[in-house]
């Protein structure tokens, strides 16, 4: 049955179950990503002080299992959050874990797919769009394709806010060795004995849970791949070259911490 947010949970799992599961999703990112929470607050930051309005209407472009739609929501309550993916089980997941918070709808739709945004059901034109750690398996020529379509989704001045891994370019390759050095020593210190929970872990553990079975199986159908890594869409000047062809008007970073950055373009105001 439709929750608050106007989303169908599916019956066979709970609310509890699901933000179990979410819980897991989290801890697991947070391990990978230390500053995870504070790319978030950034980010809605951003939102809130480029939307200019208590009622953002805002894309969340390979939301997973909503964890960033959820932050925001709680942040600007005025909000409308629609929550954008393809795959099948972490939609599932967020529909039940989230199916009673206020603003927040999920749309199963696959961003390598010419016009996806058609069938989001949008009543006016998107305050921003925003992502994290989600865009950098697409690759260049879809990245290019979605930035383009972007560009013609969201309102005059509005904004689109990736935060996500990107790698500079090979100008300055002592520097870049450093960064990677300074993240992997911290990882070291922070987990001496190897992550509690890994990506491939959890993805494991959930295709294992009969409750799961149907939401597996019909990622399984889908061909929904996890394994996101390698693509040339990691790379920062794949971003900038693609959003300033598609349009955008500026392009850069607002903030950083070696490779993870959040990465903002802002639609021409005219």
């Amino acid at each position: 049955m439709p929750g608050a947010g106007g989303q169908t949970a599916p019956r066979s799992i709970s609310p509890a179950v699901a933000r179990a599961w979410v819980d897991r999703w989290d801890a697991q990112q947070q391990d990978y990503l230390p500053d995870r929470e504070d790319r978030f607050t950034a980010l809605i930051d951003a939102v809130e002080a480029g939307a200019d309005r208590p009622d953002p209407l805002v894309l969340d472009l390979g939301c997973g299992p909503g964890s960033l739609a959820v932050r925001l929501l709680r942040r600007i309550p005025g909000a409308t959050v629609v929550a954008v993916d393809a795959d099948p089980l972490t939609l599932g997941l967020g529909r039940a874990a989230w199916a009673q918070v206020p603003g927040l709808r999920f749309a199963d739709a696959d961003l390598r797919a010419p016009g996806w945004s058609a069938g989001l059901r949008l009543d006016r034109k998107p305050d921003a769009a925003v992502s994290t750690t989600a865009l950098h398996w697409l690759t260049g020529p879809a990245l290019a394709a979605l930035y383009a379509e972007l560009a013609t989704v969201l309102r005059p001045g509005g904004l689109l806010l990736n935060g996500d891994h990107m790698v500079d370019d090979d100008s300055q390759p002592t520097l870049a060795r450093l960064g990677r050095a300074l993240i992997e020593r911290e990882e070291r210190r922070r987990f001496p004995d190897g992550h509690p929970e890994t990506w491939t872990d959890w993805w494991q553990s959930a295709a294992a849970d009969p409750v799961l079975a149907p939401l597996v199986a019909a990622r399984e159908a889908r061909r929904v791949d996890s394994e996101h890594h390698g693509s040339p869409a990691s790379r920062l000047q794949v971003h900038v070259a693609a959003l300033r062809s598609a349009g955008f008007a500026e392009v850069g970073t607002l903030w950083q911490r070696g490779e993870n950055r959040l990465l903002c373009a802002v639609r021409p105001a005219a």
